[in-house]
């Protein structure tokens, strides 16, 4: 019997709190408001405002070695043209704001279907601005835009979520993770169907759009390790005790030069090899698959290639928040804990980046103490993830019962 009441969490109070937050960021990016440490709204100024004047000449930014993206990023670094009346950098700060509004939108309305709820719109709401106006200074937001609504349309119609899969992994290449807990079967071979033929199609058309699409993939082999990473707490440690090496600027970012910086680059391409061995596995031992279970994978996967990269740039949580929400849409989601983790992440994030990057990039303990603490609770999220992951979909182990989902409003039993 339905009562006529809205869902939980409904109403006017995840719009007025999200409007509060993001006219703080807004306020940030525009300068109202000074946050302490370097200028982020740089990168859009400056770099992207750069990488758009080589554009409209018909030729993508193959001089620039920091131009580490898909050819799809085009998309993103020309959008501020659809707001011509505006400067670059405010048209792209609006145009990130309603990225951040859709989201907020695609979010409520999940949460209002039977068997779901408003706490991953909560998620959302509170997520994006613990990362402080970073968030709103890169494109990465927009990316997450792409995989949420993947994810949410992904529930009913398996091919939308190959093909916003594929357009994703086109902006920023981790998208492609979405796919890896598609229910096994048919929305398997359509989701990974749609996605192949999008894949191909959109890379063929920014291939013959302009030359240089995929430069970027000599670019990113050439790079090291970037002083935010979880390798680069060795050198952070190392320089206490006289380690010769050095901080520099290198493709875009702050990377560590010198003595088996090369080495610890090469383990952490090693650590990310395990983690797609760790996936292949589950992915092959799977057999309970709710409709929750592609959200939770995505959300484990993403967090398993973050925690290994060279790189973890700040506005990476970004994508972790997003996905994290998507899980909390579902009632029953096994991922509860990893998304505080993530939440509290993002808090510490702006603590490090741009607050306290000056004490980063001098590795005195300050600075050593955030990486230890933001990078930790990241490693333990992707552990929870990963092992609550294997207990809820691998049968045979301890909590891997099926358990009703609901989709579309109909209760439908996991698929064995």
């Amino acid at each position: 019997m339905t009562t006529g009441r809205a869902p939980t969490g409904s109403g006017p109070w995840p719009y007025a709190v999200w409007a509060l937050t993001r006219l703080w960021l807004l306020a940030c990016v525009f300068k109202v408001v000074t946050v302490p440490g370097p200028d982020v709204t740089v990168d859009v100024s400056v770099i992207y405002r750069g990488w758009y004047e080589v554009l409209l000449t018909g030729t993508y930014p193959l001089e620039d070695v920091t131009w580490q993206y898909p050819p799809g990023a085009a998309l993103a670094v020309l959008s501020p043209a659809l707001l011509p009346f505006w400067e670059y950098a405010t048209a792209f700060f609006v145009l990130v704001l309603v990225c951040d509004a859709l989201v907020l939108g695609l979010l409520l309305y999940a949460g209002r279907r039977p068997g779901t709820r408003a706490a991953g719109a909560w998620v959302w709401v509170a997520g994006v601005p613990l990362l402080g106006p970073t968030v709103y200074a890169r494109y990465d937001l927009m990316v997450t835009a792409v995989a949420v609504a993947a994810l949410l349309a992904g529930v009913r119609r398996p091919r939308a979520l190959g093909a916003l899969a594929a357009f994703g992994a086109l902006l920023k290449v981790w998208p492609v993770l979405l796919l890896v807990g598609v229910r096994k079967g048919r929305p398997t071979r359509a989701a990974w169907t749609s996605a192949a033929l999008s894949t191909a199609g959109l890379a063929a058309a920014f291939a013959l759009w302009m030359p240089g699409a995929f430069a970027f993939l000599a670019f990113q082999r050439d790079r090291g390790t970037e002083i935010e990473s979880l390798g680069a707490l060795v050198f952070h440690l190392a320089r206490q005790f006289g380690w010769e090496g050095r901080v520099e600027l290198r493709y875009g970012s702050m990377e560590f030069v010198g003595p088996q910086v090369e080495l610890v680059s090469t383990l952490a391409l090693g650590l990310a090899v395990l983690a797609l061995g760790w996936l292949l596995l589950w992915r092959l031992r799977a057999r309970l698959f709710a409709v929750r279970t592609p959200a939770e994978a995505a959300f484990t996967a993403v967090l398993l290639f973050t925690v290994t990269s060279r790189v973890i740039s700040p506005q990476y949580v970004v994508w972790l928040v997003g996905l994290a929400a998507v899980c909390l849409v579902f009632r029953g989601t096994a991922m509860t804990l990893p998304a505080v983790l993530v939440l509290v992440a993002a808090g510490v994030t702006l603590l490090e980046f741009p607050v306290g990057f000056g004490h980063v990039v001098a590795s005195d303990a300050w600075g050593v103490t955030l990486l230890v603490v933001r990078n930790g609770l990241l490693v333990a999220a992707s552990l929870i993830a990963a092992r609550r992951l294997w207990r809820s979909t691998v049968p045979g182990r301890p909590g891997a019962e099926a358990a009703p989902s609901v989709v579309g409003g109909q209760p439908s039993r996991v698929a064995r």
